[in-house]
This record gives structure tokens, C-alpha cells and sequence, in this order.
């Protein structure tokens, strides 16, 4: 019986390590000191900041951008912002999208330094970020990044599903108004 305990408490910690390992959608925010952003009615997306990664999957994605701010649009308008010119605009909303390559390092360790069963991987790793910028003062008021895996995303469905979730995700951090 303690046998049988013990194996399956390393069978719960194994599920839990590698479904942790799945490559989790990290996801924060930064939010100017003494802020309202209750302030804020309206936003338009900013010119074109286009920023070159070197990555297809992202650089001169039009699947990839009209997602991303189709997304936003769709949850901001339920927050009650709206989308106006930029000439009446309260707020303007830069993305950036970077790519990097990661290396993820699984291992038991073990007392002095040694370790058994140590591989490590590299994946390619994405960040979506948007800010917000108020268009009187020009000055950054909010700051929502995603970061997650790009594995497998080499195909429009999944690009579109991974751009909503990360916009989600992001958006839902944003203060209240």
C-alpha cells in the first residue's frame, strides 16, 4: 500500500509538472501611479508601428493584425470605449508583436549540483503588447503583454484563436471605467 502511495504521488507530480509545462499564456500589466482611467472614453489605433521580427508567422500578417484589432475593438466597445478619429480620440492604443526563441530546461535535481533525466528545449516564444497612450499628453497610461509559445501556429485557425486569447487576456486586465 505505501508502494502503491508513493507511485502514485510521483504519477500526480509528473501530471502536474507537464501539464504546467504546456506552455502557459504569461500574461501582466502596468498601470501609470494615480491613474483614473475611468477618465477615458474613446481610443483609436495609432499609425502603423510596424517593427520587423523576423518572424513570417508575425512580420506583414494581415490575418495577424486585423484579428488582433478586431479583438481589442470588439472587447473595448464592451468596456465602453469608443472608436473614433484621431482628432476626438482620449486614448491611443499601440501593439507590438516579438518573437524570441527560449530555452526551457526540465530536470530533477539532486544535492551537490548533480542532476538525472536533465534535457532542455528551445521553442519559439511570442509577445503581444499593447499600450495606451493619452493623445493630449502623449504619455503611456496602461501596458497589457502576453507571452506564450508559438508552436504550432502555422496555420490561420490557430493564429486567429491564439491572437483572441492573448487579446483576451490582456484587455481583461485593463482598470475599470
Amino acid at each position: 500500500m505505501r508502494t502503491f502511495k508513493w507511485t502514485l504521488g510521483l504519477v500526480l507530480l509528473t501530471t502536474a509538472t507537464a501539464l504546467s509545462a504546456c506552455a502557459p499564456m504569461r500574461v501582466n500589466a502596468s498601470l501609470e501611479r494615480g491613474m483614473d482611467f475611468a477618465r477615458y472614453t474613446s481610443y483609436t489605433w495609432a499609425a502603423e508601428d510596424r517593427f520587423g521580427t523576423g518572424d513570417p508567422r508575425l512580420d506583414n500578417n494581415e490575418f495577424f493584425e486585423s484579428r488582433l484589432q478586431a479583438t481589442a475593438d470588439r472587447l473595448l466597445a464592451a468596456r465602453g470605449l469608443e472608436k473614433t478619429t484621431p482628432a476626438t480620440a482620449a486614448l491611443v492604443v499601440h501593439y507590438h508583436a516579438n518573437a524570441t526563441q527560449k530555452i526551457d530546461v526540465n530536470a530533477l535535481d539532486r544535492p551537490y549540483g548533480y542532476c538525472d533525466d536533465c534535457h532542455s528545449s528551445i521553442y519559439d516564444a511570442g509577445t503581444i503588447t499593447l499600450d495606451f497612450v493619452d493623445a493630449r499628453t502623449n504619455k503611456l497610461v496602461w501596458r497589457g503583454w502576453a507571452e506564450g509559445s508559438l508552436e504550432g501556429i502555422d496555420n490561420q485557425e490557430t493564429i486567429e484563436w491564439r491572437v483572441d486569447q492573448a487579446v483576451t487576456k490582456i484587455l481583461a486586465r485593463l482598470p475599470a471605467m
